[in-house]
């Protein structure tokens, strides 16, 4: 099985350092639905992993979290595309729980829910912790430049402290990740 994991927010959607409250603020990044419909269609299984910790904060509950994946998901349906597991993390830094990215219990769990190892399995973020936690459980990781992309790949440059994992593409957006995904022999 060919399969993708997916951070959310700046990856799939814009991020805001105020969260993504409510279905109304989730708006999709230019292309990025329209990448995701192409991994399906070139037999890509498609995942998301994504720290949702508005919840622990009492920001929004799980009620809403899920009316802003049914929004997501009915907006890639048009598209023709799909995401077959959502993951999520509840919790606040401040918690230490191991789901947290760059935690990895959230992957642990997608190799369990699809009983496939995820050596070689391209994954796409925009933050250090999401590099982080696919480098751990050995994904490739993929940086891309939208959401926090920028600012992670320049403190990368300076601060040794956040460099990126070996290896880490790093690519404009989601659109051109999965450009390159495709046009790489699928190792996973």
């Amino acid at each position: 099985m060919k399969l993708v994991i997916l951070d959310r927010d700046g990856v799939i959607n814009r991020d805001s350092a105020n969260f993504i409250k409510s279905p109304n603020e989730w708006l999709a990044l230019p292309g990025s639905l329209e990448a995701i419909a192409l991994l399906n269609q070139s037999g890509y299984r498609v995942t998301v992993v994504t720290n949702q910790s508005g919840i622990s904060r009492g920001l929004f509950d799980m009620a809403t979290l899920n009316s802003i994946h049914e929004k997501m998901n009915r907006e890639l349906a048009v598209l023709g595309g799909r995401i077959d597991a959502i993951f999520y993390c509840p919790h606040a830094a401040d918690e230490h729980c191991r789901c947290r990215k760059p935690d990895v219990a959230m992957l642990e769990d997608i190799a369990k829910r699809f009983a496939v190892e995820l050596q070689g399995v391209p994954a796409v973020g925009d933050a250090l912790r999401d590099l982080q936690a696919f480098a751990a459980v050995g994904c490739q990781p993929i940086l891309v430049l939208s959401g926090k992309g920028e600012a992670t790949l320049a403190a990368s440059k300076v601060n040794a402290d956040q460099a990126l994992p070996a290896n880490t593409w790093v690519c404009a957006d989601l659109a051109a990740a999965v450009q390159r995904i495709i046009d790489t022999p699928y190792s996973g």
